[in-house]
């Protein structure tokens, strides 16, 4: 077998993977009442291949919405969708985590319950960043984004509590897993970067103030469906967003250690160089997070096959998480397995739409 280690099995928290090669979570704004259905559940049956499917980006309340079509988790009729999804991978022999997600800054007020400004650590507005709209003639797409407030510290309990409350309808919908994204500039990496995070209460200023957050959502999210069946997304060094920060790596060793002590099923790092900016990360970079990490790593970003199995085998990470060849390879491991070529995406069908580009990509025969 060309690729031994890739398809080897992985232990991932409770769960014991068949291979190594995970659907990354993808952004498809396919659900318009933010209701997953039919074609969601043909979608992710299609590639439960996967060792770990990993849903898209999923708003965990009204307030967490930045892009319109895109699925919430804060509903019953959107936990009866997930579940619907949740029984279509297992039936197809597939293990699937739900990604729980809050954009923060990253929104508009046109999408904000009662049109209210998005929130943020800090009023402070993401410069040249875009969200995703529906305008009043009924087209859509991309909006500069809002100026945002800051929340009061005195709200923060109960955006922790957003986050259980999704947990717990994710544990009821059958999700194996739920990964924390915390990553892309979105609301919980805002809370750590030093320039987007000005507060002077108990979650800004130093790392560890900076950091509070996201490790109460995690250690939130672990008393419902406990420690070693979450994972989270983290995105040191990126660019995007008009995001900036100068303790990045800091920030990244210092989450790494207290994650260990909390033992979490997965750390999944995506990297800074998946839009074509920001720099790559360096393998040194990689032995001292594993050193400090010593759990399942995952990395995402340009993965191949042949890059992934040299990273399994230098030891630098346990597996890799794959975007865009999962969108045209809904049997992306049975190719891998064979060495067959792949598919090849077509970004005019990424967002928006119906079935086409979505669940009518071909498989080997």
């Amino acid at each position: 077998m060309a690729y031994d280690s890739l398809l080897s099995p992985l232990t991932m928290g409770k769960l014991t993977l068949p291979n190594r090669v995970l659907m990354a979570p993808l952004t498809r704004a396919r659900t318009p009442d933010m209701v997953p259905k039919a074609l969601q559940q043909t979608y992710y049956a299609q590639r439960a291949d996967a060792g770990l499917i990993i849903s898209e980006a999923t708003n965990i309340s009204p307030t967490a919405r930045g892009y319109v079509y895109t699925p919430g988790i804060y509903t019953d009729e959107q936990e009866a969708g997930w579940r619907g999804v949740v029984d279509s991978v297992h039936r197809a022999g597939g293990r699937i985590a739900l990604q729980l997600w809050h954009v923060g800054r990253i929104s508009h007020h046109k999408v904000q319950p009662g049109g209210q400004p998005p929130v943020a650590p800090s009023a402070l507005r993401a410069e040249g960043a875009n969200c995703f709209l529906e305008f009043d003639d009924g087209s859509s797409g991309q909006y500069p984004t809002s100026t945002p407030r800051a929340l009061e510290t005195d709200e923060i309990p109960a955006l922790i509590d957003d986050y259980r409350q999704a947990a717990k309808r994710a544990k009821r919908a059958g999700f194996d897993m739920v990964e924390v994204h915390a990553a892309n500039a979105y609301l919980l990496q805002q809370f750590m970067a030093t320039g987007s995070n000005k507060r002077t209460d108990r979650y800004g200023g130093n790392l560890v103030n900076r950091a509070r957050l996201v490790l109460e959502v995690v250690d939130a999210v672990s008393e419902v469906v406990g420690a070693d069946r979450v994972g989270i997304r983290i995105s040191p060094f990126i660019e995007i967003f008009g995001l900036s920060d100068d303790e990045s790596e800091a920030m990244a060793f210092y989450l790494a250690e207290q994650l260990t002590r909390r033992g979490i099923a997965y750390l999944h790092v995506n990297e800074p160089d998946w839009t074509g900016e920001g720099p790559q990360l360096t393998d040194t970079f990689r032995r001292e997070l594993r050193q400090r990490f010593p759990g399942t790593l995952i990395y995402c970003g340009h993965y191949t096959a042949e890059r992934t199995e040299a990273l399994i085998r230098d030891g630098l990470g346990d597996g890799a998480a794959f975007g865009r060849p999962y969108i045209a390879n809904p049997d992306l491991v049975e190719r891998f397995r064979r060495e067959s070529t792949l598919n090849e995406p077509d970004p005019a069908t990424f967002y928006g739409g119906g079935a086409e580009g979505y669940t009518d990509y071909p498989t080997l025969s």
